[in-house]
């Protein structure tokens, strides 16, 4: 189980992991897996007997990841997950292509073996995961290629924009995406790969081409079925961690 969001030990300075960082990666996780859906709340006193922690350390993660707009705060009713619009859509997809784009023209045809080798496990193994049907480690591996490009490409400031985007990006897949279904078709990366080995401006038109079909497949329907909590963060949660409250 891979429970720490995408580059998160790459933000964090050394030491162990707090249990508000925990919180944090849960929830953030949650979100990108479309475990959590649009709208759902997220109290305090259930979430801290979910983890095993104080309310405080749940209500330290949870203001962080409200900095980190992956949750919103609504007025006297405590926090939730974003009920992002189509407008939203507009707005997220435009700014993924500017990052995005730029982001497969530079590395086009200069991927080094290890880079290579690293984008075909990554897309091998989501691969692997929606045949299985695996549908939450497939998501969680199509956010995890985007992001691993962003890093080959070495420019932080696309890491922390990427990796801010991808929440409120899973949450317009899971309310408006056509048919269901994870955030990327995993032959689409491959596409990536192929593309990136031909050069710059091959490797930004299939990334925009990929954007493009991402934006077009989202479309309104009904409103998603909301688990209960203690469902969504079993996934994230050792048994051990249930039992005793940590320190922040």
């Amino acid at each position: 189980m891979n429970t720490a969001r995408p580059l998160a030990s790459s933000e964090r300075d050394e030491g162990a992991t707090t249990a508000t960082d925990r919180v944090y990666d849960a929830v953030y996780q949650a979100v990108l897996e479309h475990r959590l859906e649009p709208g759902q709340r997220l109290r305090e006193e259930e979430m801290a007997t979910e983890f095993g922690v104080s309310r405080t350390v749940v209500r330290q993660a949870l203001q962080r990841l409200v900095q980190d707009q992956v949750i919103e705060l609504m007025h006297n009713r405590g926090a939730r997950v974003p009920l992002p619009s189509l407008e939203d859509a507009r707005h997220v997809f435009e700014a993924r292509r500017m990052v995005e784009c730029e982001v497969a023209r530079r590395l086009g045809g200069q991927l080094s073996a290890e880079q290579l080798g690293e984008l075909q496990f990554i897309a091998q193994a989501e691969i692997d995961a929606d045949r299985r049907g695996d549908r939450a480690e497939a998501i969680r591996l199509s956010a995890e290629f985007h992001n691993a490009l962003a890093r080959m490409y070495g420019n932080p400031v696309f890491v922390r924009m990427l990796t801010g985007l991808m929440p409120t990006t899973s949450l317009l897949m899971a309310r408006f995406k056509l048919h269901g279904g994870q955030v990327c078709v995993a032959h689409r990366h491959v596409d990536l790969i192929s593309a990136l080995l031909k050069g710059s401006a091959p490797a930004a038109s299939e990334m925009r081409k990929h954007l493009v079909e991402l934006e077009q497949s989202l479309v309104a329907g009904p409103a998603p079925t909301r688990r209960r909590l203690r469902d969504v963060f079993s996934a994230y949660r050792d048994d051990d961690e249930t039992t005793t409250g940590e320190n922040p």
